[in-house]
């Protein structure tokens, strides 16, 4: 038995997602015509209170057309030093967009109103166009941590108030409705356009809907054609998709406490020198004297349980539902004897 937290996209799809892809109807979707994606890409619309959705193979795909749309070449995203958008896809802000990055340093990746007001350009044909703004939540290296819902809403006055675009990065934005309680329509309702993944804490084996108004998707389709996205049977990864909105998101909170449970039994470890509150999934800790991140990952790799050492220092243990109880209490039992 190996025990992976390296990551929520080790998931694999269970028997009750793999039935529902078995039994899909399917069509082309270039064609517009397969009827399961359009049925999921309807449902995750609706669930935000938006007009219309797009599934991409990848939410690096859904993040990169979402900013393409909003931008032209020469403009500025602002976004935090730690995005997702910014670190880990590619450089694909200048090779997709031609935008270049301000990069803001926040709080576990979550950036304020005011660093924002501070950031953007003034109208000089010096400076770039300042045209859109990217959240992250929850913020894969801030270790999970969310937004308030307030702090959101004053980004999103200012962003009316400059007349930018605000896209949210929303790979793992479930996590953050079951965390905070707050409702999918409050997140729709606040941003130009939301990416969210199915193939992290949902468990799809592929998988990404970028969500917005109709003119804006109507646009993305467009976007996703050149980018190479447009996929033609693709109903059997929706079915999976919808099987997951459906069955996947309240079992959230079961990952949550797993990795509640990790960090309170790392903390009491002598060469755990701090632990980065967690608030959803994500594990992240510094290492000290005894062990580098790299020698504490292969130790637990001794015993079966896979984490990623981040930085020299750090290490990242991410939970998810191919995570069971069982394999937590040994990774605990483990833990102590170290």
């Amino acid at each position: 038995m190996t025990i992976d937290f390296r990551s929520d996209t080790f998931t694999k799809p269970s028997p009750g997602m793999k039935a529902a892809m078995f039994d899909a109807e399917v069509g082309d979707d270039v064609y517009g015509e397969d009827p399961s994606v359009n049925e999921l890409e309807l449902t995750a619309a609706r669930l935000f209170g938006r007009e219309a959705a797009l599934f991409s193979p990848s939410g690096t795909m859904s993040n990169q057309i979402g900013i393409k749309v909003h931008t032209r070449p020469g403009d500025e995203v602002i976004c935090d030093a730690q995005a997702h958008v910014y670190i880990y896809e590619g450089g694909g802000i200048a090779f997709n967009s031609g935008a270049q990055v301000k990069a803001l340093v926040g709080d576990r990746g979550r950036i304020t109103a005011a660093q924002i007001a501070n950031a953007i350009n003034p109208d000089d044909v010096h400076k770039a166009r300042t045209s859109l703004v990217c959240l992250e939540n929850t913020s894969n290296r801030g270790g999970g941590a969310c937004y308030d819902l307030a702090a959101m809403q004053e980004i999103k006055d200012l962003c009316t108030t400059n007349n930018l675009k605000l896209h949210l990065d929303g790979a793992r934005l479930f996590n953050a409705l079951v965390a905070t309680g707050a409702a999918a329509t409050d997140y729709g309702r606040l941003f130009d356009s939301i990416s969210i993944c199915l193939n992290k804490g949902l468990g799809c084996p592929i998988g990404s809907i970028l969500i917005g108004d109709a003119d804006y998707i109507k646009q993305a389709r467009r976007i996703r054609k050149v980018f190479g996205g447009g996929m033609r049977q693709a109903g059997y990864m929706a079915a999976a998709g919808i099987y997951a909105l459906e069955n996947n998101i309240g079992r959230l909170a079961t990952d949550h406490q797993h990795a509640s449970a990790l960090a309170n039994k790392l903390a009491t470890k002598d060469f755990v020198t701090d632990i980065m509150p967690v608030e959803t999934n994500i594990v992240i800790f510094t290492v000290n004297g005894k062990y580098t991140a790299a020698q504490l990952a292969a130790v637990l790799r001794e015993k079966n349980i896979r984490c990623s050492p981040i930085s020299p220092t750090q290490v990242r243990m991410v939970t998810h539902l191919d995570i069971s109880a069982a394999m937590i209490d040994y990774s605990l039992q483990v833990i102590e004897s170290l």
